[in-house]
């Protein structure tokens, strides 16, 4: 007979290896394997029943929903050349200015994120980047990093721009309104800070003209379509938000409405575009609700919540940045979706401040830009430049991340708490 501590032992033994793996990806097999395999092995083991674990499961339909309407229309976006259209007018508005295109890379990753999601700033809009910078001849990495960096630093300007939100919020998710007036400033000040950080970072990179200027890209009319149906999405979403609805049946419904219309009136076949969307994300995801209602199941958030009530009786200022910069530096450790779920199991199970909670959520999104391993976005977007047959290595990432995450991730603190005394002296 197997005892209480030798069970939950193994249990959180099976999945600190599990997302081990997944970070680590041995023999480059998909992560969706090594959360999968964990989460089976536990139902197997009895030591989650599979009525709970099909419980967890269910708890992620909102954010399946989300991820496939986002792939769906990133996927839409760049079979009709949205995407390679917005990297050719990025390169030709440079006018010959490395300094200037790395500014335009990085505003269009900003907007992309924005409204887009920030996988699709990773997986979609990098290689599009990638193939228009090498046409001029420049080195790429500084545009490829800017993708990266803005990924993470802009995905929290809206409710929609990183799972990740939904995540940590789940059913709590504030109101549009309430959102802007908690993250608008924060945001903005992490998008400046990573900025100016990067380009201090790549200099000398940036140093000199752009001998070469290729032809932009052309928007087919179809294209057109597409980014009338992106705005038209984006819309009825910050709609859904405003009213506090959830959001991801109205971007998965939008989204397939939207390629419907394109493909029909483009008279082409909607099923390749179903078949490109990475159907592994969502088995991945639903792994990883598993694992953490198999350590919830042990009350393995009593360690979680103690920390937190401990950090909430700190001065204000004080605990909100210790809050941050722990939850911050720990997404590269666990990746911020396994964390995202238990910073939101934390937050529901504790009577935390909302100082506190935008705290979290702002190292949740902030925090992975310090490593590779930090959040799904990074890896998708690591993923992507390796079938261009470009690797960046774990520490060449890490040399730029320790500067810059620390200064976007501060800043964007300092910018809650400033608006959290706003909001409550006026």
């Amino acid at each position: 007979m197997l005892t209480a501590g030798f069970t939950q032992t193994l249990l959180v033994t099976i999945v600190a290896i599990s997302i081990l793996l997944m970070l680590v990806r041995p023999r480059n097999i998909p992560e969706v394997y090594w959360v999968g395999g964990g989460a089976v092995l536990l139902v197997i083991l009895g030591l989650i029943p599979a009525r709970a674990a099909l419980r967890a499961v269910g708890k992620g339909s909102d954010v399946y929903f989300f991820l496939t309407g986002m792939m769906l229309l990133s996927e839409l976006a760049r079979e009709f050349g949205v995407f390679d259209w917005l990297a050719s007018v990025a390169v030709r508005s440079a006018q010959g200015s490395r300094a200037r295109l790395f500014f335009l890379v990085y505003a269009v990753g900003t907007a992309v994120t924005i409204f887009m999601s920030n996988d699709a700033t990773a997986v979609v809009l990098t290689p599009a980047i990638l193939v228009a910078v090498r046409k001029i001849r420049v080195s790429p990495l500084p545009y490829l990093f800017a993708c990266a960096f803005i990924a993470n630093a802009a995905s929290f300007v809206l409710p929609i721009s990183n799972p990740a939100n939904l995540v940590v919020f789940d059913s709590h998710l504030p109101s549009l309104g309430q959102w802007l007036l908690r993250f608008l400033l924060p945001s903005v000040l992490s998008i400046t800070a990573t900025l100016f950080t990067l380009q201090l970072i790549f200099r000398s990179e940036l140093q000199g003209k752009i001998e070469d200027s290729p032809e932009v890209s052309p928007l087919t009319r179809h294209g057109r379509m597409v980014v009338v149906g992106l705005a038209l999405t984006v819309a009825g979403l910050l709609v859904a938000s405003a009213f506090g609805r959830d959001l991801g049946l109205p971007t998965c419904v939008i989204a397939v409405i939207v390629a419907a219309i394109v493909c029909g009136l483009a008279r082409k076949n909607p099923l390749p575009l179903l078949r490109e969307i990475s159907w592994s994300t969502l088995a991945l995801v639903a792994g990883l609700f598993v694992l953490v209602e198999a350590v919830v199941g042990i009350g393995g958030l009593q360690y979680t919540q103690a920390w937190l009530e401990r950090v909430q009786g700190m001065a204000v200022a004080t605990g909100t940045l210790v809050t941050g910069l722990v939850v911050g530096v720990a997404n590269n450790l666990v990746n911020n979706l396994p964390l995202g779920l238990i910073a939101g199991s934390t937050l529901r199970g504790t009577q935390a401040t909302r100082l506190i909670s935008s705290a979290v959520l702002i190292g949740v999104d902030v925090g992975p830009n310090l490593a590779i391993t930090g959040s799904l976005a990074t890896i998708l977007w690591l993923i992507a430049l390796r079938k261009e047959r470009l690797d960046v290595s774990f520490w060449r990432f890490f040399k730029v991340g320790v500067i810059a995450m620390p200064v976007a991730l501060f800043s964007s603190l300092a910018g809650a708490l400033a608006m959290e005394w706003l909001m409550r002296n006026i």
